[in-house]
């Protein structure tokens, strides 16, 4: 379904993007923001599901400012790490405005993020004009929780995910008061993605259902 694209940056960056396009008109527009693996096949396919539910549905390939089409195992979790960690958020949040400026004639635009991608979701949500974000299991946002939304966000975290300990949710909820959160039981870091150990097929439908209620309130 999907294809890419490239999209240049305010700053001249140019990178790909995975982008997939609904069938008549669009409910809105959805950047999908990976985790630290690259845009692989699951973030791709994530990106198709969104198109086939009638948004018009984009994913940046936020490690082109480092090298040009890295897609990581799963289990190279160091490198993924290593590559995150070496990105400027300035040039991370340019590339994520760009795919949001190519969803834009779709109508209102939200940014769902997974893992690193959920808290740059989240980022997104305090930088720049969105009208709606989703957070899966993003740890990071800790890390800029001076910073305030500017839209409505929805939270899901697994309350088996040893990354981010009860404490560490509450702390980003009380950060983020008035927002919606969803804590799943028995699942872990990554419960969405079917490529993981930690894949939980009824917290990840549940979640994404509980996604397109607040997108349907959010976008239309």
């Amino acid at each position: 379904m999907g294809d890419r694209i490239k999209l240049t940056t305010t700053d001249g960056h140019q990178l790909d993007a995975w982008r997939a396009t609904p069938e008549g008109t669009a409910k809105g527009g959805i950047v999908i923001i990976q985790e630290i693996f690259g845009v692989t096949g699951h973030i791709r396919r994530v990106t198709d599901q969104y198109a086939a539910l009638g948004y018009f549905a984009i994913a940046p390939n936020l490690f082109d400012r480092v090298e040009a089409g890295i897609v990581l195992d799963y289990s190279d979790i160091d490198r993924g790490r290593e590559i995150m960690m070496g990105l400027d958020r300035n040039g991370v949040i340019a590339d994520v405005a760009a795919a949001v400026a190519a969803a834009r004639p779709a109508g209102k635009v939200a940014a769902i993020g997974y893992c690193w991608g959920g808290a740059i979701a989240d980022l997104a949500a305090c930088r720049m004009d969105l009208d709606a974000a989703v957070s899966y299991y993003g740890r990071m946002t800790v890390e800029w929780l001076d910073e305030q939304p500017r839209c409505p966000v929805l939270y899901h975290y697994g309350a088996e995910d040893a990354l981010i300990p009860p404490e560490l949710i509450e702390q980003i909820s009380a950060a983020r008061q008035g927002q919606p959160r969803f804590v799943y039981a028995g699942a872990g870091h990554g419960f969405n993605c079917d490529e993981r150990d930690d894949f939980s097929p009824e917290n990840a439908q549940l979640a994404l259902q509980r996604t397109l209620e607040f997108l349907g309130d959010q976008l239309t």
